[in-house]
């Protein structure tokens, strides 16, 4: 369903992301996990086509989103780390705005929308403008209408920031639920549980590169089988590193 190529972007001499191969299958939660700065959001931000690779393809459900971008980002939801919307406009009303962008609408729409809304406990609230809405009932929104026009692929980066801990278990059951009917979801997520849990396979990644890639199970039959993916993961991003900071704390 989604397939990166040699995907690369340089900032001048910085490679952010360094030739990312990696195909997600369809009805798939994958997972990157990485530290601060490892190219997480920039692969994302790439194959939600907010940012151009500097060499390297995305394919979406079998569409280059270079030779065709609007065929491509057609199948796309994209639930960004931080939300951005027109405040001006009601929480209906912005619904009704991405669902237009794809060209979607009436009666049907309207109907999804306040199901999506109701869900995340927001119906109340349809008709206030996004000004008067919290952070974390932003992201609820925005949540909502990357599943509004009902895409193949979601594209999630940081998915539980700003969400209190009902929404974020109704969003993992709305995640799981979603795959399961054979849709496919690549997220970036700090939140080690929620990979373990939740994601069918996961990457690692750090300066731009792929460390490790596989189930949970993958990974601990090249570690230690007892290990946890906090332990896999410390070991292979720096564990030493880690313990030297804490040992300093302690002095």
């Amino acid at each position: 369903m989604i397939k990166l190529e040699g995907l690369t972007k340089r900032y001048g001499a910085f490679p952010a992301v360094s030739g990312i191969n990696l195909t997600v299958n369809r009805g798939e939660l994958f997972g990157l996990l990485g530290p601060n700065g490892a190219g997480k959001t920039t692969t994302l931000r790439m194959l939600a086509g907010i940012l151009e690779p500097t060499s390297g393809t995305v394919t979406i459900g079998g569409v280059n989103l270079g030779e065709n971008p609007v065929a491509a980002k057609s199948k796309l939801g994209f639930i960004p780390d931080r939300p951005f919307i027109y405040e001006k406009l009601t929480g209906t009303e912005f619904l009704r705005f991405v669902a237009g962008l794809y060209g979607q609408g009436g009666a049907d729409i309207d109907r999804r929308g306040d199901e999506l809304l109701a869900l995340f406990d927001l119906l109340d609230w349809k008709d206030e403008l996004v000004e008067s809405y919290s952070h974390g009932m932003r992201q609820k929104l925005i949540i909502a209408s990357a599943f509004v026009h009902r895409p193949e692929v979601i594209v999630v980066d940081e998915p539980m920031v700003g969400l209190d801990p009902k929404a974020a278990h109704l969003l993992k059951d709305l995640f799981r639920g979603y795959v399961d009917r054979g849709n496919t979801i690549i997220m970036s997520t700090h939140t080690l549980e929620v990979a373990e849990t939740l994601c069918d396979r996961v990457a690692i990644v750090q300066h731009g590169k792929i460390l490790a890639m596989g189930t949970i199970a993958d990974l601990r039959a090249n570690s230690d089988q007892s290990s946890t993916l906090e332990q896999i993961f410390l070991r292979l991003t720096g564990e030493k590193a880690a313990r030297t900071t804490l040992e300093v704390l302690s002095v």
